[in-house]
């Protein structure tokens, strides 16, 4: 017997253990997503915009594209030229080359956030489309998609703070997603679309939270990796067995050597890239910001994603190769698995990595976690506003003498 009552009483511990840590989970789940709940529904629908923000320009903007030709690209100096007219006197920052088909980019950006395009024909020089991105409207998206368009450093810290919290809703969720028998294992992966509304909400709640969690939280992490310095530093300190994350920093240019400069040097560079490079890949040249920078070279892979590049870098005087350091220094085939990963974190975080299929999942993701606020918030609401079962009043019973019965 008093074996019995000991194993009982086990019992009892273990489920009021279990109950208690579902209770904290459960408070935790609701006040945080009451607090971040707009931030993550904003997120999520501008998450969406910006899945296919490559596919839905191709189709709305027409400059993008030129009929191939078979002779040679003009060389960056001459789409330069043309292209400057139109940087209110600045100097252009960048010139790419994105396939035989498409429009050469000339750019220009300074630290005033000031960011420019011009779209030029690279077999005419022909000028296409000039665009200030501060008025292009996936630009707009993406500054509140990263900052809510306050100051990046009111901004950022905010939407980052709000991702951080989303990460715990989405693992505190799972915890009470979890069914307790088998029984509740088959309802929890099915929506039950003839019931009432609020089970219809509490299933879509519930059931899509937990198919989309393991794509949210990939997209929710590579978002942090933007938002807290610390958690870039880890990421790349886990992933590289114990080093810290290096700095990006350009070589210096051998400013004694200036009487050596060559005419047109980006031209030399862009020869070197355009070498390099296999047909259906893209490359450029990026001048040099200060007279003791570098001039830097590209060959970009897999055109549509940014992580497969490579990246060289040479005095801008004497040409000569320069090493660079950083996680976007050199070739992406020879950088080591946390370099690689940082540089694969914007394309993961819209699915491009994966090509159209992971486009859809993140897609499909950031809609998901746009919905789970506003679901989850009509599960809080029905239940505060679900009325108490009605109780019958006990009426009090009359003793034997009151009703004339015998004691």
């Amino acid at each position: 017997m008093f074996n019995k009552k000991a194993d009982q009483s086990g019992k009892n511990k273990k489920t009021n253990g279990k109950s208690a840590v579902k209770l904290i989970t459960g408070w935790l789940h609701l006040w945080l997503g009451l607090s971040s709940g707009v931030i993550v529904l904003f997120l999520g629908i501008t998450g969406c915009i910006l899945a296919f923000e490559q596919e839905i320009r191709s189709i709305t903007e027409p400059y993008l594209y030129v009929q191939e030709q078979g002779t040679p690209y003009l060389p960056p100096s001459q789409l330069k030229a043309v292209a400057e007219k139109y940087f209110d006197g600045k100097k252009a920052a960048g010139i790419e080359y994105p396939a035989s088909n498409k429009s050469a980019v000339v750019s220009y950006w300074d630290e005033e956030e000031n960011y420019k395009i011009v779209y030029v024909n690279p077999y005419t020089a022909e000028v296409l489309k000039a665009k200030n991105m501060r008025k292009d409207f996936f630009r707009i998206i993406l500054d509140g998609h990263f900052y809510l368009w306050l100051p990046p450093q009111i901004g950022q810290p905010i939407v980052a703070s709000a991702t951080l919290i989303f990460v715990i809703m989405m693992i505190t969720g799972l915890i009470l997603w979890w069914p307790k028998n088998k029984a509740a294992r088959k309802q929890r992966f099915s929506v039950k679309f003839n019931a009432k509304w609020r089970r219809v909400n509490y299933d879509l709640h519930n059931v899509l939270g937990f198919y989309m969690t393991w794509v949210c939280i990939f997209i929710a992490l590579t978002g942090l990796v933007w938002g807290f310095e610390w958690f870039a530093k880890s990421v790349y300190f886990v992933t590289s067995a114990g080093k810290t994350l290096p700095p990006h920093e350009h070589p210096v240019s051998d400013t004694t050597a200036i009487a050596s400069l060559k005419a047109n040097p980006g031209d030399y560079v862009y020869t070197l890239m355009s070498d390099k490079a296999k047909p259906g890949e893209s490359f450029g040249v990026y001048y040099p910001a200060t007279h003791t920078d570098a001039i830097e070279g590209f060959v970009n892979h897999r055109p549509g994603t940014y992580y497969n590049a490579d990246y060289y870098h040479y005095d801008q005087y004497t040409l000569e190769e320069l090493p660079a350091t950083g996680v976007y220094a050199g070739s992406f085939k020879e950088a080591g698995l946390a370099d690689k990963i940082a540089r694969m974190n914007y394309d993961i975080h819209v699915g491009a990595v994966l090509g159209i299929t992971g486009k859809v999942l993140a897609f499909l993701g950031s809609l998901i976690c746009a919905s789970l606020p506003v679901t989850g918030f009509l599960v809080w609401r029905g239940r505060r506003k679900k009325k108490p079962k009605m109780v019958p009043e006990k009426r009090p019973v009359p003793d034997n003498g009151a009703i004339g019965l015998p004691a």
